[in-house]
């Protein structure tokens, strides 16, 4: 992942703050509950979260699923949870500080998943077809992806306005390069409205989708 793109410092900067925000543990709470009804997870179910930051959804997956990988590149995000795994007695979770759209990742993870799931973390994400591409290469057949991310927005629900990222993405656009993925049964649903005072200082109601997919299972 280019690191103009996605910079681990930033989000270093602030993981001592992040669960503070009210907004941020809602949406999160929303999604986690969206993913666990779409992809019912059990516990004979090895899940992986990309981008996870302190763990808000993982901590709501982890009691349902087998074990989680939990990736995020910043190694400030996961001190966080990594304290929420010790102080809550969870022994499902593993964490892991590396780029998972890597070589280096996808070399060193034999292992396929049931479900690949994440959230806000696709818009950092360079090339997402490519990302697509490799997300379907670690899913077991059968698996599913469970993606939660902006619809195409304003350009203002970010802060920094130089921050390389995407505002957000067309339903139709992302569906296509799911189902270029080798992906099927791509569906889409409203898992959150996110009303934030944007940079120009407006609230604006931002709506959050969770799209699924699975991979065939020949």
């Amino acid at each position: 992942m280019d690191e103009t793109w996605n910079s681990s410092d930033k989000f270093n900067r602030e993981a001592a703050q992040w669960d503070e925000n009210k907004g941020r543990r809602a949406l999160a709470h929303a999604v986690a509950e969206a993913i666990i009804a779409a992809a019912k997870p059990h516990n004979g179910m090895l899940a992986l979260e990309f981008g996870c930051g302190t763990g808000l959804i993982t901590m709501e997956i982890a009691p349902h699923a087998g074990t989680v990988l939990a990736v995020d590149t910043s190694s400030a995000m996961l001190a966080v949870l990594d304290e929420k795994i010790r102080t809550s007695g969870v022994t499902s979770i593993v964490t892991t500080s590396i780029d998972i759209s890597s070589q280096q990742f996808t070399d060193s993870h034999e292992l396929s998943f049931d479900l690949i799931y994440s959230s806000m973390t696709l818009h950092h994400i360079s090339d997402t077809a490519a990302f697509l591409n490799q997300l379907s290469t670690l899913l077991a057949p059968g698996g599913m992806i469970a993606i939660a991310d902006l619809d195409r927005e304003d350009g203002l629900f970010h802060d920094d306005p130089l921050e390389k990222l995407y505002h957000g993405f067309e339903r139709s656009e992302l569906a296509a390069m799911i189902e270029a993925a080798g992906l099927q049964k791509t569906t889409f649903e409203t898992a959150y409205i996110f009303d934030k005072q944007n940079r120009e200082g407006k609230i604006t109601a931002y709506p959050v989708f969770l799209v699924t997919a699975q991979k065939p299972v020949s």
